[in-house]
């Protein structure tokens, strides 16, 4: 029997070496997946892209898992009980995807007690193998992966009146929002001190940072960068692109030669610019936490 079928079979095994080596799995709200028309025009729109939790697993029994809170940059980020989500758990190269919920913490007898330190998932009853190639895809769920511009920050210091700039943008879009919630994607009014731009995926996000994923055509500019201007599309729940400095801590090719790199925040050259950025992240989890409720 080929290694990767006999995993599949034997998921359980592979959540508890998972857990017993102080891992974690991803999870995201699962959204809506379809395109929709716009309000006005009838034009069709892409759906919402899915933000990925990296969360370490705390605990394993026979109906549910227990995962530590998701957060953003240091700050706790919400999830509220009964909502739909979607994982992934990876062990090597080898990844597996389900779907579960968010269990309440006071829902009948938990063996975690009555308030658990982090999340209570509901235990799937099966688990499907994801493929190389499509490796966030498989029949029972799927998963968009929110687009990133990036660009090699040349002199941190510059960063100030960029991320202002772009706050502003944010803050005037959602205080005169376009009609039928039509996102925008403007370009930005300011940059600080970069080099030329690259683009990528937005893999998950964890307590320590974000993964980022570029393909291989953008991988060798990605390399060659320490700090990183990046602007992060949300739309269109936020609408427009949050820019935040980040600083790309490791780098590894994967067997396809797409660069996997691990970043963190950065703002220490703009703290004002953090509570903005945790600010965003929290509407976009409500919004589609919403959204999910309403599909459920």
């Amino acid at each position: 029997m080929p290694a990767h079928r006999s995993r599949t079979e034997r998921w359980r095994d592979c959540l508890h070496q998972i857990h017993e080596r102080g891992g974690g799995i991803e999870f995201a709200i699962a959204g809506q997946h379809t395109e929709t028309p716009t309000a006005e025009d009838g034009t069709r729109v892409a759906p919402p892209p899915d933000l990925m939790w990296r969360v370490r697993l705390l605990g394993l029994s026979e109906n549910e898992l227990l995962v530590e809170r998701p957060g953003a940059a240091g700050a706790a980020v919400p999830i509220e009980a009964g909502l739909p989500v979607v994982c992934v758990m990876s062990v090597g190269q080898n990844r597996w995807m389900f779907r579960s919920k968010t269990l309440s913490p006071a829902a009948g007898s938990s063996p975690w007690g009555v308030a658990p330190a982090g999340i209570r998932l509901e235990m799937p009853e099966t688990v499907e193998r994801c493929h190389r190639r499509e490796f966030l895809r498989v029949s029972a769920a799927a998963l968009n992966l929110p687009h990133v511009e990036c660009w090699p920050l040349l002199d941190p210091t510059t960063v100030g009146p960029a991320e202002a700039a772009n706050r502003a943008t944010i803050t005037d879009l959602l205080e005169r929002p376009m009609p039928g919630g039509m996102a925008v994607s403007p370009p930005p009014s300011l940059l600080p001190e970069v080099g030329p731009s690259f683009s990528g995926s937005l893999m998950n996000i964890g307590a320590g940072g974000v993964g980022l994923l570029f393909p291989k055509d953008q991988a060798a500019a990605a390399d060659k960068a320490r700090y990183i201007w990046m602007r992060l599309h949300l739309m269109p729940h936020i609408p427009a692109p949050i820019a935040v400095t980040a600083k790309l801590v490791h780098k590894h090719l994967d067997s396809e030669q797409n660069l996997l790199a691990g970043a963190a925040f950065e703002f220490g050259f703009h703290a004002s610019h953090k509570p903005f950025v945790v600010e965003q992240i929290g509407r976009f989890v409500s919004i589609t936490a919403a959204q999910a409720r309403q599909a459920a």
